[in-house]
Order: structure tokens, then C-alpha cells, then sequence
């Protein structure tokens, strides 16, 4: 299981359709997510080329999380993240940015991320 999120990583729901040509180089995250390891370039490049859409959807979604545990928290914040998108109907998500700070003596994680959707056609359909 890969721990070492970071921004700019992406993570792609199992069973998500893909284009035939687009071979997905991914590592489990969670029970039903992966984290691509694929070249983000070269991935997005891929999707494009195949002519389907790699949807970005404006305005991040964040999670905060106390805890002492830091990749805990980090794990639990990205868990409602990805709640979040599939609330959307997104089958990926793009992490924007990653916290650790202390409130009167807390600490606690804050995890922002992008909802992004895969599909073989040009208007979101998520």
C-alpha cells in the first residue's frame, strides 16, 4: 500500500473504463482506489490522444482531520475527499495540497484536492 502521497498525485477508482490503448501503471491505495504511477504527463497525454475528455472540475474540495498520527490523519482526510468525489459522480481525484499545522496544541491535517473524471465523451456525463 503506498503511503507517499503527495500534491499532484492522482488517484483513480477501481473499474474505472479506460481508453484501450492507455495501460494504467497504478498501486492500491484504498479498497477501491488506486494511485496512478504512470507519468501524469504521459497519462493525461495518453487519454487525450485517445480522444476521451480528462474532466477537471473547478473549485478544490478540502478535508481536515486532527489526529497525532500525521499519515493517519492525511489517509482519513483523502477518505472524505474521495467521498466527496464520488458524490460528484468523479472517478479520479487530484491532490492539490497537504497540510500538517497544530490548533492550541492539536495537530491536524488539511488535504485539498481536484475532482477529475475520465470518460469517452466531450460533455461531463459523470
Amino acid at each position: 500500500m503506498n503511503d507517499a502521497i503527495k500534491p499532484g498525485t492522482l488517484l483513480i477508482e477501481g473499474g474505472t473504463l479506460l481508453p484501450r490503448s492507455r495501460v494504467l501503471e497504478s498501486e492500491l491505495y484504498s479498497s477501491n482506489w488506486a494511485t496512478v504511477t504512470n507519468l501524469r504527463s504521459d497519462f493525461e497525454r495518453d487519454i487525450s490522444h485517445a480522444g476521451w475528455t480528462f474532466f477537471f472540475l473547478a473549485g478544490s474540495t478540502q478535508a481536515t482531520v486532527f489526529g497525532f498520527d500525521q499519515q493517519k490523519a492525511v489517509r482519513t482526510a483523502i477518505g472524505r475527499l474521495i467521498t466527496a468525489a464520488q458524490l460528484q459522480h468523479c472517478n479520479c481525484l487530484e491532490i492539490g495540497e497537504i497540510t500538517m499545522k497544530t490548533f492550541l496544541g492539536l495537530p491536524f491535517a488539511s488535504v485539498s484536492a481536484h475532482s477529475r473524471h475520465i470518460q469517452g465523451q466531450s460533455v461531463f456525463a459523470g
